[in-house]
C-alpha cells in the first residue's frame, strides 16, 4: 500500500496559486518555515490543503512586516501542537498590534497629504496666494 499522496498541486501549481516562486517555496521547506512537503510516488512535491493553508499564513506574515526569525519561531511553536497554542496566539496579537499602529501612522499621514493636497488645489483655482505652504 502506497502512502504517497496523489491528490494536490504541484510546485508549480503551488507557486502560481500563492503567489510565490518554486524557488521560494523550496527555500521554506528548506530553513524550516514549511514542514516537508510529501512527495508523489515519482518524488514531486505535493502541496495539499494543509501546505496551502501554511503559505497563506507565511505570505500574510511576511506582506505585514513580521521578520523570517519570527515567523520560524511560529513555526516552531505550531510543531509544539496544543501545548503552545497560547504563545502562538501572543505572537499574533503582538504582530497584530504592531500592524494597527502603522495603520493609525500611515492614517495620519494620509490626513497630512490630504491637506497638503487642498493647499495646492486653492492655489491651483487662485483662491490662495502663491506663497509656498509652510513645509513646500
Amino acid at each position: 500500500m502506497s502512502t504517497a499522496p496523489t491528490q494536490g498541486l504541484s510546485i508549480s501549481e503551488a507557486a502560481d496559486r500563492t503567489g510565490l516562486s518554486a524557488d521560494t517555496l523550496r527555500y521554506y521547506e528548506r530553513i524550516g518555515l514549511m514542514d516537508p512537503v510529501p512527495r508523489s510516488a515519482s518524488g514531486q512535491r505535493v502541496y495539499g490543503e494543509g501546505e496551502l493553508d501554511r503559505l497563506e499564513l507565511i505570505n500574510r506574515l511576511r506582506d505585514t512586516g513580521m521578520p523570517i526569525r519570527g515567523m520560524l519561531e511560529y513555526a516552531r511553536l505550531v510543531r509544539r501542537g496544543p501545548e503552545a497554542a497560547a504563545r502562538r496566539r501572543g505572537m499574533l496579537v503582538e504582530h497584530r498590534k504592531r500592524l494597527r499602529a502603522e495603520m493609525e501612522r500611515t492614517e495620519e499621514t494620509v490626513r497630512y497629504l490630504d491637506y497638503k493636497i487642498g493647499v495646492y488645489d486653492e492655489l491651483l483655482a487662485g483662491e490662495a496666494d502663491d506663497r509656498p505652504a509652510a513645509g513646500g
